[in-house]
């Protein structure tokens, strides 16, 4: 089941200041819960969502010390070229579609530069204080960990590089947030080639990395960025014991027979669901699966024995919905 697929059940919907769910609550616009972080981002001049927290920007210089002469007492220092940290921001849904436009096409190996600002905001909802961002691109996705047991909202960490970041005194207000649903750790399917997934209850976190290359630009001392290759995580995935059959069989036949060739890895779909569980928010798509390790899990706590599988994963696609964007 591909991503696009997956995403064509996801009805479009555009959304008022309150709507309904099937279950009858009302899901509406919360300034309080998204202005709290005092934080928004801004890309290619266009206010793309409320993040909950943000790090990182700053211009850092080398410092390079010089080697002491004959009858030198104290070591000559002075600075080498400027770099500029990452950016980070944790964020859930609500985001705009440009921003869910650049993770994807991040992960198709098709990384795209932006400009943009992170927006810090005072207690009265004003733009005080601006850090811009030049030609950044994405360096880290990082896909919340799911449990069906849990309660919590479910949040994207990504990071982005920029070539070089200045700040500057904001002004203004901030504009109103939009609706969106809540997504939480615990609404998700996942599905696999010839696996029952249907008792998977916890998945772990998924991290994907872009790597770079520096290179320095003469007397203006700042660097250009350039992607190299994307570094693509395991995905690690716990269900009870009794339920595992399949992911025994598959593991016996790939690990301990060696039937492990490119025509027995498999695909499959993480899909993030709505709270009632009829809309997509968004898809994770996997490409040449392969499992390598079938254990017990030691953190298992209900008195439910479980194990976790661990497969290697040569390509993963990102995908969004209406219902996140």
């Amino acid at each position: 089941m591909g991503a696009s697929s997956a995403l064509a059940a996801a009805v479009p919907v555009l959304w008022s200041a309150t709507s309904t769910s099937s279950d009858g609550a009302t899901v509406t616009a919360n300034a309080r819960g998204f202005v709290a972080g005092k934080y928004a981002i801004e890309l290619d001049g266009v206010m793309a969502g409320w993040v909950e927290s943000t790090d990182g920007g700053n211009a850092v210089a080398d410092v390079v010390v010089e080697k002491l002469g004959a009858g030198a007492a104290t070591a000559k220092k002075h600075l080498s070229n400027v770099k500029y940290e990452d950016i980070s921001i944790t964020c859930g849904t609500g985001m705009s579609k440009g921003f869910y436009q650049w993770i994807k096409a991040s992960m198709d190996g098709k990384a795209t530069r932006k400009n943009g600002a992170i927006h810090t905001l005072n207690v009265q909802n004003q733009v005080n204080s601006m850090r811009n961002f030049y030609n950044a691109l994405i360096s880290e996705i990082g896909f919340p960990a799911l449990d069906a047991a849990s309660k919590d909202a479910a949040k994207m960490t990504i990071k982005f590089t920029p070539e070089y970041t200045r700040f500057k005194a904001g002004a203004g207000a901030a504009p109103k947030p939009s609706t969106v649903w809540p997504w939480l750790a615990s609404r998700f399917i996942l599905e696999i080639d010839g696996l029952d997934c249907t008792r998977v209850n916890k998945i772990e976190a998924i991290v994907v990395k872009q790597a770079f290359v520096d290179n320095p630009v003469g007397a203006g001392r700042d660097y250009q960025k350039e992607p190299a290759h994307l570094e693509i995580p395991n995905l690690v995935v716990s269900l009870p014991e009794a339920a595992a059959g399949s992911f025994q069989s598959w593991f016996d036949d790939f690990v301990i027979n060696g039937n492990n060739g490119d025509d027995v890895e498999k695909s499959g779909t993480l899909s993030w669901m709505t709270l009632d569980g009829k809309l997509v928010l968004g898809v994770l798509e996997f490409s040449h699966l392969g499992i390598f390790k079938l254990a017990p899990d030691p953190t298992q706590s209900d008195g439910i024995r479980r194990v976790k599988a661990e497969m290697y994963c040569e390509r993963m696609a990102f995908d969004f919905s209406a219902a996140s964007a």
